[in-house]
């Protein structure tokens, strides 16, 4: 028997419906039919009753905030909820584009819907935004010619990076390899020759905008990306284009980021580098002590026969390609995120 959903993908059309409309559209959901609409003035289009579910998406990106104290958008705000509310649609709060723990502590616009069903990014989101961005980018990566060890790239200095690159430049990690901290106390850029073309590098580096760009040569010219996450918690596991990126690039890679980062990576079908070299890092509960065994790792690492390692792990990274690209590994994610949605519905 065929369902029939009715999603208004943004209340008030101060975010991004239309990404939030494609992410719905990757399901493979069978018997579920999908109405999508951002504009909430569309809605008497609608014959309610026919729908066995009906959402609204209210979209609180970060740059929302700028609308906290403005009264004329919190009445319309209001008004809207109230409308659907008595008709039976369920409000999701929409934040992909940050984890639970970020969104918690934050003063995401706006607060008083934070009680709400939320939509934090998990392990789908910015898989589905670089397929998206990068599917039709005729990107080329060449391995025969590793001149640097690590590429390690940080912008925001939230407390776990600033640990585990104070360690790194304490134990002389990085000497032999491509990084930056562009918003560290002590700014460190990118060397520009390996700068993103399209950016000016004797400017500040852009806080929005570039960060899931993708240029080649940083990783043609390094052996191994060290990903620093955006969270290192125990309690949600939250992948942003930070590991897409290596994964498209074909690079090796080591995590810096959730508990059992690496276990979930797997569990959707990628495969890490365990045959080659040590990866308990990954099952270290406590963050700190997890540092210590990156910084261990990294060590060992450092000064490897890069074009060795590379023909080792050949097959490993070519599946991590091909997985990345065949859509039903993604929609698996997507039909999982969708019935969660389901669930809540049905048992609101």
């Amino acid at each position: 028997m065929e369902e029939h959903n009715l999603i208004l993908t943004d209340i008030m059309k101060t975010g991004d419906h239309v990404a939030n409309e494609g992410f719905i559209r990757f399901n493979t959901l069978p018997n579920q039919i999908f109405d999508l609409t951002g504009e909430y003035y569309t809605l008497h289009n609608y014959k309610f009753k026919q729908y066995h579910r009906k959402i609204a998406m209210l979209d609180v990106k970060m740059a929302n905030v700028r609308l906290e104290k403005n009264l004329e958008f919190a009445i319309e705000l209001d008004r809207r909820i109230n409308f659907l509310k008595q008709n039976n649609f369920k409000i999701i709060v929409s934040c992909p584009w940050e984890s639970a723990e970020n969104f918690t502590n934050s003063n995401y616009f706006p607060i008083g819907y934070k009680n709400e069903f939320l939509w934090h990014g998990q392990q789908s989101w910015f898989w589905f935004y670089m397929v998206i961005k990068h599917i039709k980018n005729n990107l080329s990566f060449d391995h025969s010619n590793k001149k640097y060890d690590f590429l390690y790239l940080n912008k925001q200095p939230r407390s776990h990076r600033v640990k585990l690159y104070e360690k790194l430049i304490k134990n002389d990690c990085l000497k032999n390899s491509l990084y930056s901290f562009t918003d560290y106390k002590s700014p460190i850029k990118l060397n520009p020759a390996y700068e993103l073309p399209w950016i000016d590098v004797k400017q500040r580096y852009p806080m929005f905008g570039f960060d899931q760009d993708i240029y080649e040569k940083p990783y043609n010219e390094t052996g191994c990306s060290i990903v620093s996450e955006t969270n290192d918690n125990d309690t949600d596991i939250f992948m942003t284009e930070k590991i897409w990126k290596p994964i498209i690039a074909g690079h090796v890679f080591i995590v810096h980021g959730n508990y059992q980062y690496l276990e979930k990576l797997k569990e959707i079908g990628f495969k890490t580098f365990e045959s080659v070299f040590d990866e308990s890092y990954d099952n270290v509960l406590d963050p700190n002590k997890r540092i210590d065994a990156l910084v261990e790792l990294i060590q060992k690492l450092k000064g490897s026969n890069w074009n060795e390692l590379y023909k080792q792990t050949e097959d490993i990274r070519e599946h991590n390609r091909k997985t990345f690209w065949t859509k039903s590994y993604l929609s698996d994610l997507v039909n999982k995120e969708l019935l969660r949605w389901f669930e809540f519905v049905d048992n609101s």
